[in-house]
């Protein structure tokens, strides 16, 4: 897929005070050299075996198995769903990170080696000590550290809630980025059947079906890309599309996720679901009445809708939100799906 817009790049950000501004950006953004300095970068500049060496530095004797999602080589990387939209063109297995890591390496030489993808695994549990040679100040954000092994490997384009900031540690990866705005051009797959956890777009980028999708023109227009290698970090604002391809037979990505709602906040999916289940289907006239009380109470919600009216001892869920209200309306909500 031909894309002429490049992702924005800045060059030179201090890795140990990145701007509140790139870490708030509502567009993403490529930090060129971010990492440079990384030991794990270093390792990455001498070859994949030395990448490999150095994790098992950190890799835990008694740790937990990881899970290796694998593919035939057919698939050509894309890991997605089969003809049918009701399985997956792929396996996962349990294995220990070293043999994950010896597995790839074996195949790094291989032109048709299976396509091998270890994912989202926390930092912390399967490699303690990384982060105290290979880590970020993210100005105190809670942030969730994971890394992401495989080969050559495409994720299909998906929206992730928390703010993304994707490290490339080892090998090159392309990043095809699109506005949250280009949903419906997209051609989203199932909901609450997913390759991976998220929603994905149908479309192969390698080879897209214009006949079948014809609006994924317009989502097109709007791409943005960016080529990274060893060093580089993007940052990859909420509810941005992303299509990720690693391009080398060897790949490592560390990325931390964080959220800008508070811990104790509800994920927005779960309200769709709920909608989907209570609104979606009600007659055409009540749901647009709900789309007016959602607009009220929620996406015009400010200050105005409940002053004057409404005494603010009494607002309860009308007010501002705090850890207590929010448990109060979830307990009320589980007891009213439980019933």
């Amino acid at each position: 897929m031909q894309v002429d817009k490049r992702i924005p790049e800045i060059v030179g950000v201090d890795p140990r005070a990145i701007p509140e501004a790139v870490l708030r950006s509502e567009t993403p953004l490529v930090l060129r050299g971010l990492l440079a300095d990384w030991p794990v970068v270093q390792a990455a500049q001498q070859s994949p075996d030395a990448v490999a060496q150095y994790l098992h530095r950190f890799e835990r004797v008694d740790g937990p198995p990881v899970v290796a999602t694998v593919g035939p080589p057919e698939i050509d990387g894309r890991f997605f769903y089969d003809d049918t939209l009701q399985g997956f063109n792929f396996r996962r297995e349990n294995v220990p990170l070293g043999v994950a890591l010896k597995t790839l390496l074996k195949y790094a030489v291989d032109p048709a080696a299976p396509a091998i993808y270890v994912g989202s695994t926390t930092i912390d549990t399967w490699l303690p000590g990384f982060r105290a040679e290979n880590d970020l100040p993210l100005g105190g954000r809670d942030a969730l550290a994971s890394i992401w092994i495989g080969n050559r490997t495409r994720i299909a384009a998906h929206q992730d809630l928390p703010d993304n900031l994707a490290c490339v540690v080892a090998g090159t990866r392309r990043a095809t980025l699109f506005p949250p705005q280009q949903l419906e051009n997209l051609y989203i797959g199932p909901l609450d059947f997913t390759p991976a956890g998220q929603a994905v777009s149908l479309v192969d980028f390698a080879d897209v079906d214009h006949a079948r999708f014809p609006r994924f023109a317009q989502a097109q227009a709007q791409a943005q890309c960016a080529d990274l290698a060893p060093g580089d970090a993007l940052f990859i604002p909420s509810m941005w599309w992303h299509h990720m391809e690693a391009q080398t037979p060897f790949n490592v990505l560390v990325n931390y996720w964080w959220r800008q709602a508070p811990a104790w906040a509800n994920t927005p999916m779960d309200t769709l679901m709920l909608a989907i289940m209570s609104i979606r289907d009600l007659p055409p006239a009540e749901r647009a009445i709900w789309g007016d009380v959602f607009r009220h109470y929620v996406f015009d919600y400010d200050e105005d809708t409940v002053a004057g009216h409404v005494p603010a001892p009494a607002r309860r869920s009308l007010a501002p939100l705090d850890e207590t209200r929010a448990r109060e309306i979830r307990a009320r909500l589980l007891k009213r799906l439980n019933r």
